[in-house]
């Protein structure tokens, strides 16, 4: 014999659609709900509700995966870049090892814009 009220539906067809909606918004629960016009105790209710009724997963939002991040410490030999101050006060970092060919192309262009 089933306890409590029997399910609506469309009510749960609309709670659905909201969770998935909250999901693809990017905002946090209290904005969302906010912005919905939603009581935040119902949102979690729910939210609650149907992960129970799918198995405890939810299929909306794929699992969250970290990637490895690889940080190379500065190398402490290397040169540091040539700074050109230009008329106009710009400054122009050029790192090491910039190709010399465009580097007189950058140059003449630059001294033949005017300032």
């Amino acid at each position: 014999m089933p306890h409590g009220k029997p399910r609506d539906p469309a009510k749960e067809q609309r709670w659905r659609q909201m969770i998935d909606q909250w999901h693809r918004s990017g905002l946090s629960v209290r904005a969302f709900c906010q912005q919905q016009h939603l009581a935040i105790p119902s949102f979690y209710a729910w939210r609650r509700t149907l992960r129970r009724r799918d198995g405890g997963v939810s299929p909306v939002r794929p699992p969250v995966t970290f990637l490895p991040v690889h940080v190379r410490p500065d190398e402490p030999d290397a040169p540091p870049p040539l700074e050109l101050v230009l008329a106009n006060g710009r400054r122009l970092r050029i790192p090491p090892g910039y190709d010399d060919a465009h580097l007189r192309q950058l140059l003449r262009a630059l001294e033949d814009a005017p300032c």
